[in-house]
């Protein structure tokens, strides 16, 4: 699966593989541009890959998303044939590579962040996200 940007600056996905749809529908919908949700579905990705639960359940209200240790599955709540059902390999490298297609997107010089302007979007994001769940990221050494 590969992604891009339209216009506006929102996210596109590209698979030839039609199984794979539910997925890129629900990262480009529910996860979205917001590098601190993707850091979210990083978190319980690892979570669940090292036997543990999710740190919380998957909020939207666009979706019904369900991490396991076999496995996620996606349910549009909107449109109801659009579900799958996803290994946790499959998913981690695919949330993987969305994270790194969010990061080389450059910032944008029109916007005025209040949390941490002094560091890229991205960075201030994770600092932003290990204070709101008062952890270490799971990708930390990692990713970043």
């Amino acid at each position: 699966m590969t992604f891009s940007l339209d216009k506006h600056r929102l996210p596109l996905f590209h698979t030839d593989d039609q199984r794979l749809e539910p997925l890129g529908v629900w990262i480009i919908a529910d996860i979205s541009i917001y590098k601190q949700v993707c850091l979210d579905a990083l978190a319980m990705i690892a979570d669940v890959s090292a036997g543990r639960p999710p740190f919380e359940p998957w909020s939207s209200d666009k979706f019904d998303v369900a991490f396991s240790e076999s496995g996620i599955t996606i349910q549009n709540l909107w449109i109801p044939d659009q579900h799958g059902e996803y290994t946790l390999a499959e998913t981690r490298d695919t949330v993987e590579n969305y994270w790194r297609f969010l990061v080389a997107v450059p910032d944008n010089p029109n916007l005025i962040r209040e949390y941490r302007p002094d560091l890229p979007e991205w960075q201030a994001d994770l600092l932003m996200w290990e204070e709101s769940w008062k952890r270490p990221h799971p990708y930390r050494g990692v990713f970043f």
